[in-house]
Protein backbone atom coordinates (compact mmCIF):
# COMPACT_ATOMS: atom_id res chain seq x y z
CA UNK A 1 0.00 0.00 0.00
CA UNK A 2 1.03 3.59 -0.75
CA UNK A 3 1.56 6.06 2.20
CA UNK A 4 2.62 9.93 2.33
CA UNK A 5 5.15 10.52 4.72
CA UNK A 6 6.49 12.98 6.49
CA UNK A 7 10.22 13.65 4.87
CA UNK A 8 13.03 12.34 7.38
CA UNK A 9 16.80 13.43 7.06
CA UNK A 10 17.60 9.66 6.18
CA UNK A 11 15.37 10.40 2.96
CA UNK A 12 17.56 13.11 2.03
CA UNK A 13 19.47 11.31 -0.83
CA UNK A 14 16.15 9.87 -2.39
CA UNK A 15 14.33 13.25 -2.80
CA UNK A 16 17.58 14.15 -4.23
CA UNK A 17 17.73 11.44 -6.73
CA UNK A 18 14.00 11.47 -7.90
CA UNK A 19 14.00 14.85 -8.64
CA UNK A 20 17.23 14.70 -10.74
CA UNK A 21 15.82 11.99 -12.46
CA UNK A 22 13.18 14.07 -14.51
CA UNK A 23 15.42 17.30 -13.97
CA UNK A 24 18.13 15.81 -16.26
CA UNK A 25 15.54 13.66 -18.36
CA UNK A 26 14.32 16.91 -19.64
CA UNK A 27 17.95 19.05 -19.15
CA UNK A 28 16.02 21.79 -17.04
CA UNK A 29 18.48 21.03 -13.96
CA UNK A 30 19.33 24.36 -12.33
CA UNK A 31 21.76 25.42 -9.03
CA UNK A 32 18.38 26.81 -7.76
CA UNK A 33 17.48 23.28 -7.54
CA UNK A 34 20.73 21.75 -6.61
CA UNK A 35 20.25 23.84 -3.21
CA UNK A 36 17.11 22.68 -1.98
CA UNK A 37 18.14 19.49 -3.37
CA UNK A 38 21.47 19.66 -1.25
CA UNK A 39 19.84 21.05 1.42
CA UNK A 40 16.31 20.32 1.99
CA UNK A 41 16.25 20.33 5.98
CA UNK A 42 17.79 23.80 5.76
CA UNK A 43 16.01 24.97 2.69
CA UNK A 44 12.15 23.77 2.89
CA UNK A 45 12.10 22.72 6.60
CA UNK A 46 13.56 25.19 8.76
CA UNK A 47 11.71 27.85 6.57
CA UNK A 48 8.48 26.94 7.66
CA UNK A 49 7.55 24.24 4.91
CA UNK A 50 7.13 20.55 4.49
CA UNK A 51 8.60 17.87 2.32
CA UNK A 52 6.21 14.70 1.83
CA UNK A 53 7.36 11.27 0.88
CA UNK A 54 5.12 8.68 -1.27
CA UNK A 55 6.46 5.25 0.07
CA UNK A 56 5.61 1.50 -0.35
CA UNK A 57 7.30 -1.09 1.67
CA UNK A 58 10.20 1.04 2.60
CA UNK A 59 10.84 2.31 -0.69
CA UNK A 60 10.49 6.32 -1.80
CA UNK A 61 8.36 6.30 -5.02
CA UNK A 62 7.72 10.29 -5.35
CA UNK A 63 8.43 13.44 -3.49
CA UNK A 64 6.86 16.76 -2.94
CA UNK A 65 7.89 20.02 -1.50
CA UNK A 66 5.92 22.70 -0.08
CA UNK A 67 8.12 25.99 0.74
CA UNK A 68 7.26 28.98 2.73
CA UNK A 69 7.75 31.62 0.61
CA UNK A 70 6.38 34.79 2.55
CA UNK A 71 3.43 35.38 4.87
CA UNK A 72 0.57 33.24 3.34
CA UNK A 73 2.71 32.27 0.31
CA UNK A 74 3.85 28.72 -0.80
CA UNK A 75 5.66 27.33 -3.22
CA UNK A 76 4.27 23.79 -4.38
CA UNK A 77 7.95 22.23 -5.73
CA UNK A 78 9.97 19.15 -6.59
CA UNK A 79 7.37 17.05 -6.85
CA UNK A 80 8.95 13.76 -8.68
CA UNK A 81 7.54 10.14 -8.88
CA UNK A 82 9.66 7.41 -9.80
CA UNK A 83 9.00 6.45 -13.94
CA UNK A 84 8.03 2.48 -12.62
CA UNK A 85 5.66 4.46 -10.37
CA UNK A 86 3.98 7.12 -12.78
CA UNK A 87 0.26 6.87 -13.94
CA UNK A 88 -1.03 5.32 -10.68
CA UNK A 89 -2.37 8.35 -9.05
CA UNK A 90 1.09 9.16 -6.87
CA UNK A 91 1.26 12.50 -7.84
CA UNK A 92 -2.37 13.25 -7.11
CA UNK A 93 -1.87 11.51 -3.28
CA UNK A 94 1.52 14.21 -2.81
CA UNK A 95 -0.34 17.30 -4.64
CA UNK A 96 -3.29 16.65 -1.93
CA UNK A 97 -1.28 16.36 1.08
CA UNK A 98 0.64 19.32 0.19
CA UNK A 99 -2.81 21.68 -0.32
CA UNK A 100 -3.88 19.99 2.89
CA UNK A 101 -0.78 21.43 4.41
CA UNK A 102 -0.88 24.53 2.95
CA UNK A 103 -4.22 25.46 4.08
CA UNK A 104 -3.33 24.62 7.67
CA UNK A 105 -0.34 26.48 7.73
CA UNK A 106 -2.55 29.62 6.64
CA UNK A 107 -1.35 30.02 3.35
CA UNK A 108 -3.99 32.44 0.98
CA UNK A 109 -1.83 30.95 -2.38
CA UNK A 110 0.53 27.99 -3.85
CA UNK A 111 2.54 29.04 -6.64
CA UNK A 112 4.26 27.07 -8.91
CA UNK A 113 7.55 26.90 -11.40
CA UNK A 114 7.41 24.88 -14.30
CA UNK A 115 8.19 24.13 -17.62
CA UNK A 116 6.22 24.20 -21.11
CA UNK A 117 7.57 20.07 -21.86
CA UNK A 118 6.16 18.88 -18.27
CA UNK A 119 2.52 18.55 -20.18
CA UNK A 120 1.07 15.73 -17.99
CA UNK A 121 2.09 17.84 -14.66
CA UNK A 122 0.47 21.03 -16.05
CA UNK A 123 -2.47 19.16 -16.62
CA UNK A 124 -2.43 17.70 -12.91
CA UNK A 125 -1.84 21.30 -11.58
CA UNK A 126 -4.87 22.60 -13.71
CA UNK A 127 -7.08 19.69 -12.27
CA UNK A 128 -6.29 21.32 -8.92
CA UNK A 129 -7.35 24.16 -9.53
CA UNK A 130 -3.98 26.19 -10.61
CA UNK A 131 -4.14 28.60 -13.17
CA UNK A 132 -1.69 30.06 -15.27
CA UNK A 133 -0.18 33.67 -14.34
CA UNK A 134 2.78 35.76 -15.84
CA UNK A 135 6.03 34.10 -15.33
CA UNK A 136 7.76 36.47 -12.64
CA UNK A 137 9.98 35.98 -9.76
CA UNK A 138 11.55 33.03 -11.16
CA UNK A 139 14.46 31.33 -9.41
CA UNK A 140 14.84 29.27 -12.58
CA UNK A 141 16.18 30.21 -15.66
CA UNK A 142 14.12 27.43 -17.75
CA UNK A 143 10.94 28.10 -16.48
CA UNK A 144 8.39 29.19 -18.81
CA UNK A 145 5.09 28.60 -16.81
CA UNK A 146 4.05 29.63 -13.42
CA UNK A 147 0.49 28.75 -11.99
CA UNK A 148 -0.99 29.57 -8.68
CA UNK A 149 -3.87 28.33 -6.94
CA UNK A 150 -5.80 30.76 -4.45
CA UNK A 151 -6.89 29.27 -1.49
CA UNK A 152 -10.32 30.61 -0.41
Amino acid sequence: MIEVIDYNDKYAADFKKLNLQWLDKYNLTEAADLIVLDNPRSTVIDTGGAIYLAQIENTIIGTAALIHEHEGVFELAKMAVSPLWQGRGISRLLIEKCIEKAKVLGAKKILLFSNSQLQAAIGLYSKYGFKHVEVTDSPFLTADIRMELDID
